[in-house]
């Protein structure tokens, strides 16, 4: 008589090799779900910095007129670097989501370009703009934390 109780069915024993491989898939299954999170949030930054361009772009009377400032641009130049931008990103996020290879690195690259736009554009947004980058460090963290599996045979 065996002190071992029998495995249950669908449930590999401790023993079993598969055991080892799916624990491993299922601790580095969360930044895969962060990466697809950040492939969305992406798209979200794109959409929205769009929007804020557009908004800096049609009226000077939408964002707070302030004094002087060392990075002073006009609305409408931070209108057009938001569009832009924004644009670059969203493209980047449905690149994300599809699984691209290109997107991974240029998602890095753009959610960088955002937390650096972001903080200039602070005095004239400035609750929007910690929050967007918070979002973009996230990103970044999802992004450059995934770790590539080589392929099992």
């Amino acid at each position: 008589m065996s002190q071992h109780a029998e495995p249950t069915p669908g449930r590999p024993s401790r023993g079993d090799a598969s055991w080892a491989q799916r624990s491993g898939d299922r601790t580095s299954g969360w930044v895969t779900g962060g990466v697809v999170f950040a492939g969305v949030l992406l798209l979200l930054n794109g959409a929205l910095a769009v929007l804020q361009g557009i908004a800096a772009i049609a009226e000077d009377d939408v964002y707070a007129r302030i004094g002087t400032y060392v990075y002073e641009m006009s609305l409408t130049g931070w209108g057009i670097v938001h569009v832009i931008l924004g644009a670059l990103v969203f493209v980047t996020g449905f690149g994300l989501l599809k699984d691209m290879a290109w997107a991974r690195v240029a998602g890095i690259v753009l959610a960088s370009l955002s937390l650096v736009a972001q903080f200039l554009f602070l005095p004239y947004s400035p609750v929007w703009s910690v929050i967007m980058m918070a979002i973009d460090v996230f990103v970044i963290w999802a992004l450059a934390s995934r770790q590539e599996h080589p392929s099992r045979t």
